[in-house]
């Protein structure tokens, strides 16, 4: 009975989000709402000390990840208002575009540039400056929503053969399913997955467009510490492939150094206040992610991804994989994926990969099923739940091409 409940508080959850234009009330505050009081509600139902204690490690381990994700979201997110208050991503984006360019050209570059970006370095990231360059161009609003949607599914798309790029990905090869040399082989379908999206939104896109003119206001300073930005990137990708160290500690080092470069920065007795730079942070976005861990932490505890995961063992795997992907555009794919991987299912090298893609690619189907998109949805004041789902079938059709692919490219290359 209180499992039902919860279940319905999800869909309510849910339902908040996609009708938020028409209840007028932040997605952020009603999420938030809905995830600590699914917690209090297990907490109420809890039998005796055992079962307290029980819940309170389960969501002291939730509070844990989510305080990972919180504490890496504001050092990059940080970052990168810092650099955009400045110009600097804008005035790297005029010298690395032209000046003006078909809307069809860009998109194409975007796709590209953000695929590239979400190989080599983190999702938020790459999500953050890809965004950063759409918004360096004065595109109108039917434009700027498709290049947003085919940003969530680009960056998704990038490090989904890498290990270092998604964490499902990392998952699979940790439990020992999959191997580096197998896992590249994704990084076809996943650029034909984008070029299929690029291809159905650059119909009857039309025009020319211009990048907006930025004022270049950044001093030596802001150099160093866009230096700092990227050298943290790269320090993150080879402490954490050589050492195992966690993202979120390496960038809140990169943080750090940011911060005394501010401090020791003097120019005519005006000291730059970098830390002034957080109130630029979208703590919407922070709010969000933290709701819908929490509800997804309860559907965890409430057995719901242990149910999916039998649910999936009763089908063949090439149907199931495909499915479990778009289940993930509704439930965070990290726990979906341990689910399946603690199920223990019969699965072939092939079917593995099929699995690493789809939950890695599947949660771009939805805004709300993926890091990408929820940042998405936070930075372009346009994009919405609904506004967003408009292109699920098209997005739909680029992942089916993307899996397609993966699946045949999986069983044609290891049967040989």
């Amino acid at each position: 009975m209180v499992d039902t409940f919860l279940i319905i508080l999800s869909l309510a959850a849910l339902l908040c989000i996609i009708f938020e234009e028409v209840i007028h009330i932040n997605k952020a505050k009603t999420t938030l709402f809905f995830g600590c009081f699914s917690w209090l509600c297990l907490y109420a139902q809890a039998s005796g000390v055992e079962g307290q204690e029980h819940i309170n490690e389960a969501l002291n381990e939730n509070l844990l990840e989510i305080a990972t994700l919180w504490l890496f979201l504001m050092s990059t997110m940080t970052f990168v208002a810092y650099l955009n208050a400045k110009g600097m991503i804008q005035n790297v984006v005029r010298r690395v575009f032209p000046a003006q360019m078909s809307t069809r050209a860009l998109l194409f570059q975007v796709a590209l540039f953000a695929l590239i970006l979400s190989s080599i370095c983190d999702n938020v990231t790459a999500t953050l400056v890809s965004l950063g360059l759409i918004q360096a161009f004065n595109l109108d609003v039917k434009s700027k929503l498709k290049m947003a949607a085919l940003v969530v599914f680009a960056v998704n798309s990038g490090g989904v053969a890498l290990i270092t790029g998604d964490v499902t990905t990392l998952m699979i090869f940790l439990d020992g399913h999959v191997t580096m040399s197998q896992l590249l082989m994704l990084l076809l379908p996943s650029a034909i997955g984008v070029i299929v999206l690029a291809l159905l939104f650059s119909v009857n896109m039309s025009g020319q467009i211009a990048l907006e003119p930025v004022k270049e206001s950044f001093r030596g300073v802001d150099v160093v510490i866009a230096v700092v930005f990227f050298g943290t990137i790269l320090s993150t990708m080879l402490l954490n492939f050589l050492f195992s160290v966690p993202p979120v500690l390496t960038f809140l080092f990169g943080l750090s150094i940011m911060f005394l470069v501010g401090a020791l920065s003097h120019i005519n007795q005006d000291e730059i206040q970098i830390l002034e730079y957080i109130r630029q942070v979208e703590y919407d976005t922070l709010l969000f992610f933290l709701g819908i861990l929490l509800l997804v932490g309860m559907l965890k505890e409430i057995g719901v991804l242990d149910t999916l995961a039998h649910f999936y063992a009763q089908f063949d795997p090439s149907v199931s994989n495909f499915a479990a992907g778009a289940f993930s555009s509704l439930l965070d794919n990290v726990p979906l994926t341990a689910a399946l991987l603690k199920a223990e299912p019969g699965l072939a090298t092939p079917e593995w990969l099929g699995l690493t893609y789809a939950v890695g690619v599947g949660g771009s189907l939805l805004a709300i099923g993926s890091a990408a998109g929820i940042l998405a949805m936070s930075k372009v004041k346009e994009l919405t739940f609904v506004s967003y789902l408009r292109y699920l079938p098209a997005l739909l059709v680029a992942y089916s091409a993307g899996y397609i692919v993966t699946v045949w490219l999986a069983h044609t290359v290891i049967a040989s």
